[in-house]
This record gives C-alpha cells, sequence and structure tokens, in this order.
C-alpha cells in the first residue's frame, strides 16, 4: 500500500517523464521561451497600436462601408506630405539666412505655385472625365510622389534645379488627391453617416498622423537632409497600394453628372447660351455658391498666415524663443485650432450651417482686427487657432450645403471643383505673404482686410438662405 502511494515524480515512468520535462525548461526550450516572450513584449506596442487605430477608424459602419480605409489611405497622405514638407523647409528656408531665405522661397513660389495655380483649375474637370479610375488616380498620386521624393533626396544635397520641378510635381500630386478624395468621401458614407461627420473622420485622421509624422521627419533630418525624403518615398509606395484596397464602388460613376459652381440658372443662360447638351447639368445654389466664396477667403487667409508669420517670427521671433520654437508654437496653436473644429463640426453635425460659417469668420475677422491694432506673440498664435478652428468647421458647414442643396447627380462633382477652388485660393494666399515686408501690424491688417471681404460679400446672401431655412432644390438647367 505504501509502494503504491508513492509520487510517480519519485520513482517509475512518472518519473522519468519529470525528469525530460524539467530538463527541457531548463535547457534551450527555456532559452526559446524567453525570446517569444521578450518577441511578444517588443511586438505589443505595434500591434495593439495597428488594433487600435483600426478599431478607431472602422467604428460605427465605418469598416464595412470602406470609408474606414480612405481615413487610413488619407493619414498616409497626411504622413507622406509633412515629411516632404519638413525637408524642403529646412533646405529652402531655415538653411539660409532670411533675406535670403525670403528669395529662395519666392523663387519656389514663382517656379512651382504660379504654374500650379494654372494647372489646378484643369485637375477637377479633367478628373471628373475618369470616373471610373478613381482608385488608379488615387494610387497614382501616391506613386508620383513616391518617385518625386526619390529625386528630391538628390536634389535637396546637391541644390540641383530639379529641386524645383519635383516640387511643383508634388504639390500638383498632392492636390490631385485632395480633389479626389473629396469626390471619393459621398460614395463611402455608412447607414446613417452624415457627409460633415465622415469628412470630419477623414480630416481628424490626416491631422493625427501628420502630429506623428512630423516630430519622425525632423528626427530624421537630423540624421540627413535625404532620410525624410526617404522616409516619404516608404509611406507613398504603402499609400499606392492601400489605394486598391478600397471598395471597387469607389470607381462608379453611376447616376453622377457635372456641375457648374453657378450661383443660379440665370447665369448658365448667360455665359452658357448654348444649349447643354445632357439635360442633367444643374446649378449648386446661392447658398453654396456664397458658402464656397467665405471658405476660399479664409484658406487665402491661412496661405497669407503660413508664409507671412513664417518669415514675420524668423526675423523677430517670440520672446525669449528661438526663431524655430516661435514657428512651432503658432503651428501647433494652428494645428489644435483645426482639430478642435474638426471636432466640433463632427458634433454639430448639419445644424444650421448658413449660421455657423458667419459666425466662425465673423470671429476670425475679429481676431485678425485685434492682433493688428496690438499685435503680439499671444495673439499671433490666438489668431493661428481661430483661423484653423475657422477653417475647418466652414469648411465641414460647406460639406453640408452641398450634401443639403446639391441634386445627387451632380454632388461629387461638385466637391471636386470646390475643392480645386479652395487649393488655388491658398496657393494665391501664399503669393501675397510672400511679397508683404515684415511689419506685423501692416501683414496681419491685409490679412483682415482678405477675410473681411469674403465676409462682407456673403453675410447677407447666408443669413437670408438661413432664415428661409435653405435654398429650394437646384431646378434642371
Amino acid at each position: 500500500m505504501a509502494a503504491a502511494r508513492t509520487p510517480q515524480g519519485d520513482t517509475g515512468t512518472g518519473g522519468s517523464k519529470g525528469v525530460k520535462e524539467s530538463s527541457r525548461l531548463s535547457g534551450p526550450g527555456r532559452l526559446r521561451g524567453s525570446l517569444r516572450t521578450v518577441g511578444r513584449a517588443l511586438h505589443l506596442p505595434f500591434t495593439g497600436t495597428a488594433r487600435g487605430i483600426r478599431k478607431a477608424t472602422h467604428a460605427h459602419g465605418a469598416g464595412e462601408s470602406g470609408l474606414g480605409k480612405l481615413i487610413e489611405l488619407h493619414g498616409v497622405n497626411g504622413a507622406g506630405d509633412v515629411m516632404i514638407t519638413v525637408a524642403l523647409a529646412s533646405t529652402v528656408f531655415f538653411s539660409v539666412p532670411t533675406d535670403e531665405a525670403r528669395g529662395r522661397v519666392a523663387l519656389y513660389l514663382a517656379i512651382t505655385m504660379a504654374p500650379f495655380t494654372l494647372l489646378a483649375p484643369v485637375i477637377g474637370p479633367l478628373l471628373d472625365r475618369i470616373p471610373h479610375g478613381r482608385r488608379a488616380a488615387m494610387a497614382g498620386a501616391m506613386l508620383a510622389r513616391a518617385l518625386l521624393a526619390l529625386i528630391l533626396s538628390g536634389a535637396v544635397v546637391s541644390g540641383s534645379i530639379q529641386l524645383y520641378p519635383a516640387a511643383l510635381g508634388v504639390l500638383v500630386a498632392s492636390k490631385a488627391y485632395g480633389v479626389v478624395r473629396s469626390a471619393v468621401v459621398p460614395r463611402l458614407l455608412p447607414p446613417g453617416f452624415s457627409l460633415v461627420k465622415a469628412n470630419s473622420r477623414v480630416t481628424l485622421g490626416g491631422l493625427l498622423a501628420t502630429g506623428i509624422a512630423a516630430p519622425i521627419g525632423a528626427g530624421l533630418q537630423q540624421v540627413g537632409p535625404r532620410w525624410p525624403l526617404y522616409g516619404a518615398f516608404v509611406i507613398f509606395v504603402a499609400g499606392t497600394f492601400l489605394s486598391f484596397t478600397l471598395p471597387p464602388k469607389v470607381d462608379s460613376a453611376k447616376g453622377e453628372d457635372t456641375a457648374l459652381l453657378a450661383a443660379d440658372e440665370e447665369h448658365l443662360h448667360g455665359p452658357h447660351r448654348r444649349p447643354v447638351k445632357r439635360p442633367g447639368l444643374r446649378t449648386v445654389g446661392p447658398a453654396v455658391t456664397h458658402a464656397l466664396a467665405v471658405n476660399a477667403s479664409i484658406r487665402c487667409l491661412t496661405g497669407f498666415l503660413i508664409f507671412f508669420l513664417a518669415f514675420l517670427l524668423r526675423e523677430h521671433p517670440i520672446s525669449g524663443q528661438s526663431a524655430a520654437v516661435s514657428l512651432g508654437i503658432v503651428g501647433v496653436s494652428a494645428g489644435a485650432g483645426n482639430a478642435l473644429g474638426t471636432a466640433v463640426g463632427a458634433w454639430l453635425r448639419s445644424r444650421a450651417p448658413e449660421i455657423i460659417i458667419v459666425t466662425v469668420v465673423a470671429c476670425v475677422l475679429g481676431a485678425a482686427i485685434t492682433a493688428a491694432l496690438f499685435f503680439g506673440a499671444i495673439l499671433v498664435a490666438g489668431l493661428a487657432a481661430i483661423a484653423g478652428f475657422a477653417q475647418a468647421l466652414a469648411k465641414l458647414s460647406l460639406d453640408a450645403l452641398i450634401q443639403r442643396d446639391v441634386p445627387e447627380l451632380v454632388r461629387t462633382s461638385a466637391f471636386a471643383r470646390s475643392e480645386t477652388l479652395l487649393q488655388v485660393s491658398w496657393v494665391l494666399g501664399g503669393a501675397v505673404g510672400i511679397v508683404m515686408p515684415l511689419n506685423g501690424t501692416l501683414g496681419l491688417a491685409v490679412g483682415a482686410a482678405i477675410v473681411g471681404t469674403g465676409w462682407l460679400t456673403t453675410v447677407r446672401g447666408l443669413i437670408g438662405s438661413a432664415r428661409r431655412g435653405g435654398a429650394a432644390r437646384p431646378r434642371v438647367a
């Protein structure tokens, strides 16, 4: 009986098995187990982050509709663009004295922005002609920037003239992506999603990716001027493949036609007296055109502030701070304001978009006038934050008006063409900012005049539209 109660680990076959198990745990097996544990620990932050991002972008039906993949693609787009921006800013702006930098940036604008201003109006209509190739167009914009990033990686070191045409190509490809992305969003709305909410998610995804990639790009810049561009190459190659993961319905043009950005039917019978071949051609309505005009003034202001404040703060940085830190403070303020405006827009959804536009632009106008009269570091940072907030919220309100007033037949085309106009406005504002003398009061007064002109010329029409409860649906021309 005593022998029967003897534990197996002491004698017999059970004891032999225990010895083997102990030997396995104390030998190479234990090492392999430890390596697996370390590997899981190192891998967890990346896989956990990826799962968290995927969960956030695919929530509330966005995964099933394909909107989640567009959010991720837009994040990739923002990360790649900011890598190129960091590399070019360090080469064109920070690497030389202020006077020389102004000349180099002016040359950069003349060679890149001026041709882009002529090309941008063509981008929207051109892309309207290839609605069945939207995924290919987005992938092409990504691949083009990947290849141009490699060209720029050599130009930033050698100072070659290739820098300017390559930068122009990057700019055109980036804006082409933006136009196509605006046309794609309505195709990927989940059930119960408003266009404003969808655009808010896409924009926030891009802002978060930009905020993460910017310090990484700055760190790569410390390694060497080529490295941010190598990073951009990798990111855009990933974006090329990610573009084709969007649902096939993105390429469908079923039920779509071309929109004209005319305020009413009378405008069509003026410049467009010839009979319209396609009866589906429609106008977009007065509320949309007024909202588009005031959004263009805000984009013009933001382009102006970017270039004007870049040189002003380099020459006269915030008290006690370096030029780079001063620019960083203003940039973070603008980014925070933009993110807050996007979040507030998603919360407000499409409630009284005309009143929202009139209110936020009035706030920008007041902030610009105040900053011009009492010029100071805090007021400049506050103006940047308010301008970023207003740009985001006014753009989302414009999206809401397009969704409300523009027939679905031409809605996609209206988004594409309006985005092109806004991009041109940003370029024109930047051109004004680069030629302004470095006088804070004078510069911000000009900025106030830009946004004030847009606000004063549209406020009456927008308030009238709000009182009527929205314009009647436009008629077929």
